[in-house]
């Protein structure tokens, strides 16, 4: 396994017509081997062209990627892609989904599929490995999603709002088993949600990236001892890191939802009231985390 090291990292698009956007400004992080590490910030900031760009499915317009002391250039099976849609292929089961990346490398039948079948167990799926996805469940489709990503071996996952379609009761299901199954497996993650306490739950580290343009406004220590049990997230401990994380991205996410309203005031503050659940429910979270206090 390596760490993850960014320096000096710059995102812009062109437009037609001789327009710009800057997406990144002059991201410098380190991630430990091993590390769980979940990345916030409000929407339109950069989150996801920042994953694509460490994946490799986009090139930076300036700076350097290193992973370990390879250097990012483009897509590599050492880092794995979770993305928020399984794009799971109808036609294929469970253990042929799971299976398809080791034989576009070329592995043996009996390889992948004995591989797979590892993987398949260590997400919870033995039993399913013939059921076709329109047979599943979202949660069941994204642990086939997670066990196609680990088969390959990996030494970092990066992950994009994998649970940001499952209902309430499966997603916190879902995060208590991405911790068991990491807790096995030690890969460094990087994990992208718009969901503070799953991002304070799983993590070692917080980063908080600013309005557009993307770039580190903080980083955040999740001092929680392992493993999480999910009635953590009630204790006062739990609930302060939340605030903590909030206070943070509060006004990043007024001056993202203002930039998106064309600056117009009466049209934000609409917005900012009826739209505020869109950070996951952490606004709701933190009401109940106050009734809880008092």
């Amino acid at each position: 396994m390596a760490g993850l090291k960014t320096i000096g990292l710059y995102k812009i698009f062109y437009q037609r017509g001789g327009g710009v956007i800057e997406v990144l400004r002059n991201i410098n992080l380190e991630i430990s081997e091993g590390e769980f590490v979940s990345l916030v910030g409000p929407s339109g900031c950069g989150k996801t062209t920042f994953l694509r760009i460490l994946h490799g499915l986009i090139k930076p317009s300036l700076g350097r990627i290193l992973l370990g002391e390879k250097e990012v250039t483009c897509p590599g099976a050492e880092r794995g892609f979770v993305f928020q849609d399984d794009n799971l292929f109808p036609w294929r089961n469970v253990l042929d989904n799971v299976a398809f990346g080791l034989q576009v490398q070329g592995a043996s039948k009996r390889e992948r599929y004995a591989r797979s079948q590892k993987f398949i167990n260590l997400v919870g799926l033995k039993g399913f490995e013939r059921h076709f996805p329109h047979e599943l469940s979202g949660g069941m489709r994204q642990r086939v999603n997670l066990a196609r990503a680990l088969v390959l071996n990996p030494e970092m996952l990066l992950m994009d709002e994998p649970f940001a379609s499952l209902d309430a009761q499966t997603r916190e299901i879902m995060q208590g088993e991405l911790l068991k199954i990491w807790q096995r497996q030690h890969k460094t993650v990087l994990f992208v949600t718009h969901q503070i306490d799953e991002a304070v739950y799983l993590a070692d580290r917080v980063l908080v990236f600013g309005a557009r343009p993307g770039s580190l406004k903080a980083s955040l220590d999740i001092d929680i001892e392992r493993p999480r049990p999910l009635e953590i997230k009630r204790t006062p401990r739990f609930i302060a890191y939340v605030d903590a994380v909030w206070k943070l991205i509060e006004e990043e996410v007024r001056e993202s939802m203002l930039l998106l309203s064309g600056g117009r005031q009466e049209d934000f503050t609409e917005e900012w009231e009826a739209s505020n659940g869109d950070q996951g429910g952490d606004r709701a979270h933190r009401e109940g985390a106050s009734s809880h206090r008092s």
